[in-house]
Formats: C-alpha cells, sequence, structure tokens
C-alpha cells in the first residue's frame, strides 16, 4: 500500500550517522528486527535465499536494481518474492550515486525502476533505498518514496567468509535494528540463513521494514 511521506516521516526519527548520511532509527518497545537485501535479484543466490527464508516463515525486504530485474527469467524470482510477502523497494536502475547525477537523472532513476516493478508484481514501492546511502529529500515528496538506510551494516560486499559477516551482526544487532546485507553474494545468502536462526533462537521476529515504522 502506498503511503505519503509525512505519514511515514511522523513515525520515525533520524540520528545523525558517520559521514554526512542519515539513518534511520525505530522508536520501539518489541524485540523486532528487519533483514533487508540490495543489488538483486540475481538468479542463483536470491533464489536460494528466497528458499530458506520460506523454510524459516521470515519475511524480508529486498530493495532491488530495475535493470537487474529485467535481466534473463529474473522477473520470476520477483513474483516470487512478492508473493511470499516479502517488502520489495528500490534501489534505482543503474545502481548509480543519486547526489553525483543531476536532477532529472536521479527521478528517471527512479521512476524507471518503479516502472519496472509495478508492472511485475501490480504495486508501486513506497520504500527506497537509496545506492551508499546518497540522498536528496527534497524529491521525498514529488516521488512519493521514503528513504531506508541501515544500522547494522558487517561489509558484506567485502567479505568473502559467511562467518565473518555472520559474526559481525549477531554480535552488534539489537532490537529493532535494520540489517544491510546484499543478496548477489553466495557467502551473504549463507550469513543471512544463519543470522536468521541464531536471531530466532534468541525470540527475535523478522518484520519487514514498513511494520517496524507502522505497528
Amino acid at each position: 500500500m502506498l503511503l505519503s511521506v509525512a505519514v511515514l516521516i511522523s513515525c520515525c526519527f533520524y540520528v545523525l550517522a558517520a559521514g554526512e548520511s542519515e539513518q534511520i532509527v525505530w522508536q520501539r518497545d518489541e524485540k523486532k528486527v528487519a533483514i533487508t537485501f540490495d543489488d538483486g535479484p540475481d538468479a542463483k543466490t536470491t533464489a536460494l535465499l528466497l528458499d530458506g527464508l520460506k523454510a524459516r516463515k521470515v519475511r524480508a525486504t529486498f530493495f532491488v536494481v530495475g535493470e537487474n530485474v529485467e535481466k534473463g527469467e529474473n522477473a520470476q524470482i520477483l513474483r516470487e518474492m512478492s508473493a511470499d510477502g516479502h517488502l520489495i523497494g528500490n534501489h534505482t536502475y543503474h545502481h548509480v550515486q543519486l547526489t553525483e547525477v543531476g536532477e532529472e537523472k536521479f527521478k528517471e532513476e527512479i521512476r524507471m525502476t518503479n516502472a519496472v516493478l509495478s508492472e511485475i508484481t501490480g504495486e508501486t514501492p513506497a520504500f527506497i533505498r537509496p545506492p551508499y546511502g546518497s540522498w536528496n529529500k527534497k524529491y521525498e515528496e514529488e516521488l512519493n518514496l521514503f528513504p531506508v538506510l541501515w544500522t547494522v551494516d558487517p561489509l558484506d560486499w567485502c567479505c568473502n567468509s559467511s562467518q565473518c559477516v555472520y559474526q559481525r551482526v549477531v554480535t552488534t544487532v539489537k532490537e529493532n535494528d535494520i540489517i544491510l546485507l546484499h543478496d548477489c553474494y553466495e557467502t551473504s545468502v549463507t550469513a543471512a540463513l544463519s543470522i536468521v536462526d541464531s536471531l530466532q533462537a534468541q525470540g527475535y521476529e523478522f518484520v519487514t521494514v514498513d511494520e517496524l515504522l507502522l505497528e
């Protein structure tokens, strides 16, 4: 369901993160956590991840790249993702750093991906994760998209060990955190499922980012 930016902003607050980016932190008391995945879908690794999440009855949030959705049979992976109840968000069409392009390119990258996702799933995304956390708030209302960053980043893109990724997450995560992973890496998929098993054993419930905002 598409929600206005004004409503979403009223449900959360910001704290300053490293550098110039802002992190979104949720004011909640429940022992919940959101696991999110960027840069997919990938024909092999995303399919394996979806199977693993389904077996564990976990719903995640996927921020997908438009051009990746249109590769091969990846549209079908997106349909399965939607059917399984995962939240699908925008991650631009070409994975560009939005603040390094002009206004028209900024909007085009987002609208192209929205069009692709809407055609496949029948729903227009309400959330975006800007690549590299680089965003310009002045376009939020016009684009009707709410930016979602993260609070736990194991830097899985530069780690070739699933155990390393797993340890970086489970030793730092706390309730209401948003975990950042990438479903295009096999090590990250392996780590993600181990993270789910470990945190579920500790009593955590996995929710999509909209549930952290609105419930």
